[in-house]
């Protein structure tokens, strides 16, 4: 049944991460055809923006090393469909733009210690070396995404004070990036911190429809989270099909928002999202049975319960 609430944006762009965050974490390495296939799959389901792999070095991430394979076979996806890529450094970049990609993300935190777990840098190292990619980036017409990790919690540190992330983000937008993705990593953000930290960002000048949000269900808040964002006016959401993903220099970090559960919750509120959740429940489900393990996601399971794997192999 729709109720729409008051208050609330009437359309959402859904950030569908599912296949780069969502694959990177997995024990099972996906083959390349059935990634693409997954791509496809998503935007025969609606999903308008779907970042598609990183172009990170193979030794670190070696279940996106098909990039260079993966992207020829996915760019003719259709006009209205964007397929964002992350970038680690300029030697990614080089990699990316070589194939003809248009959108990129860099990939930035807000604690020291998770910029050295996952960059090996300081948060100032890890700055300057995203400048000149997000710099050339925007000299050949590329739009620029900076995702921002951490920005609640930190399993070193603990809590992340909120001026600490307006910052660092306010740094990323300075230096180019067309759009914030504000990350809880480890899944401990509850409401009045969401709402806090994006009235801070608009107190710092950053508004609120450069704005994205990315939630960890670890603790069961990543819906609560999200309808905050929205009742803020954030109108983007990052999910990942099936909830999968995680992080793999923050072991404490379980799956990524379920889109399908972004999803029901958002039609329950009459809000727009241009998504079968039909096709996209059997989307996930079909990677499910590839992963050879059971979606996590509660709206596939209550949706189609007897088309799951009954466990991981």
């Amino acid at each position: 049944m729709t109720v729409p609430a008051q208050g609330l944006p009437p359309k959402i762009r859904i950030h569908e991460v599912g296949p780069r965050d969502g694959l990177q974490n997995e024990k099972t390495l996906v083959p390349t055809e059935a990634k693409a296939e997954f791509v496809h799959r998503l935007a025969a389901a609606g999903l308008t923006t779907i970042e598609a792999t990183s172009f990170v070095h193979p030794k670190w991430v070696p279940q996106l090393a098909d990039a260079e394979t993966l992207f020829p076979l996915v760019q003719d996806i259709g006009a209205g469909v964007r397929l964002p890529v992350l970038v680690p450094n300029e030697r990614g970049l080089d990699r990316a733009l070589t194939l003809g990609a248009h959108r990129i993300a860099v990939f930035a935190s807000a604690t020291e210690s998770f910029a050295k777990a996952n960059l090996n840098r300081t948060v100032a190292e890890s700055l300057a070396m995203f400048e000149p990619v997000v710099s050339r980036a925007k000299e050949h017409g590329a739009h620029v995404r900076g995702y921002l990790s951490m920005c609640f919690g930190d399993p070193w540190e603990g809590a992340v004070p909120v001026h600490q992330v307006v910052s660092v983000a306010t740094s990323l937008l300075d230096m180019g990036c067309d759009e914030l993705s504000l990350g809880d990593t480890i899944g401990v953000a509850t409401p009045g911190h969401v709402q806090t930290l994006l009235s801070e960002l608009n107190e710092a000048g950053v508004p609120t429809d450069v704005i994205g949000v990315h939630f960890h269900d670890t603790y069961g808040q990543a819906l609560a989270n999200t309808l905050a964002a929205l009742q803020h006016g954030v109108t983007t959401v990052d999910a990942s099909a099936g909830g999968l993903g995680g992080c793999p220099y923050a072991k404490s970090a379980t799956g990524n928002l379920a889109t399908e559960d972004l999803v029901w919750m958002l039609e329950g509120l009459g809000i727009e999202t241009g998504v079968d959740l039909g096709r996209l429940t059997a989307t996930s489900v079909w990677m499910a049975g590839i992963l050879g393990r059971p979606s996590p996601s509660r709206t596939v399971r209550a949706l189609a319960p007897e088309a799951q794997p009954d466990q991981e192999q």
